[in-house]
């Protein structure tokens, strides 16, 4: 009798033992970002700036922070257009533009904030993944029957183009913990940052694994004069063509009649 009852007893035991287990739920890690603002004013004379972004941790392993294992990685992308990029090379003495690749949906800033250098953080496939880091993002070609090697190289030339411009940029060591769950980081905006929608988002890693991800949006537009100029481009473009155009024809006759030589 009291053999047939020993396995119950058994399953007993170990639900018991398992129960406390069960009750340690683990850490369910979020992340969230603010902006202080939500639109940034820009003049003509504008020389670039640092933006910083303000961010928390939720529900975070007070060890692994203590132990410095929670990673994150900010972005601030600019709005996305098409990009010709265009080869010259050296025809009779004279340099041409002679291949060109069109590339879609191309973001025209794009700026990074890290704890640590990337590879430091996690493995190369997970940038890939996500799409995150300025090597990573995918330029979609226009015409995708062409040599793969030649999209390749435009590829690679669009994206030094864009780091030397300052467009592309990589700010190791610009996201700081000022505590174990807040954080903040320092993204750069170059001297020709577009006008438009710019999304941050913000990268959350635990152990070097990806946890979550947050994101916020900023809006970048001219001020005082430049910003009426630009509206009047946009809304009546032909009435501002014909302007510029009626604009330079009476300035070089202006400076034809003024530096006439008798």
């Amino acid at each position: 009798m009291a053999t047939r009852t020993l396995p119950g007893v058994l399953l007993f035991l170990m639900l018991l033992t398992a129960q406390p287990a069960a009750a340690q739920s683990p850490h369910q890690e979020n992340i969230q970002i603010g902006l202080s603002t939500d639109k940034v004013m820009i003049t003509a004379g504008f020389t670039g700036a640092d933006l910083t972004i303000f961010g928390a941790l939720e529900d975070a392993d007070p060890q692994i922070a203590r132990q410095g294992r929670y990673d994150v990685i900010v972005v601030l992308e600019g709005p996305a257009r098409p990009v010709v990029v265009r080869r010259k090379d050296r025809v009779l003495g004279v340099w041409i533009n002679l291949e060109s690749e069109t590339f879609e949906n191309v973001p025209v800033s794009y700026s990074v904030a890290t704890t640590r250098p990337f590879q430091d953080i996690t493995e190369p496939a997970s940038y890939k993944q996500l799409s995150l880091g300025a090597g990573n993002i995918f330029m979609q070609p226009a015409d995708e029957t062409q040599n793969p090697a030649t999209i390749a190289e435009f590829t690679t030339a669009l994206r030094e183009r864009k780091a030397a411009t300052g467009q592309y940029s990589e700010n190791v060591g610009g996201v700081q913990f000022l505590s174990q769950n807040l954080f903040r980081a320092t993204v750069r905006l170059a001297p020709s940052v577009p006008v438009g929608t710019h999304k941050a988002r913000a990268y959350l890693f635990k152990n070097g694994l990806f946890v979550k991800e947050s994101s916020a949006q900023l809006e970048i537009r001219k001020s005082g004069f430049e910003q009426s100029i630009f509206r009047a481009a946009h809304d009546y473009s032909f009435l501002y063509g014909f302007f510029a155009i009626c604009l330079a024809m009476i300035t070089g006759w202006l400076g034809r009649v003024i530096f006439r030589k008798d």
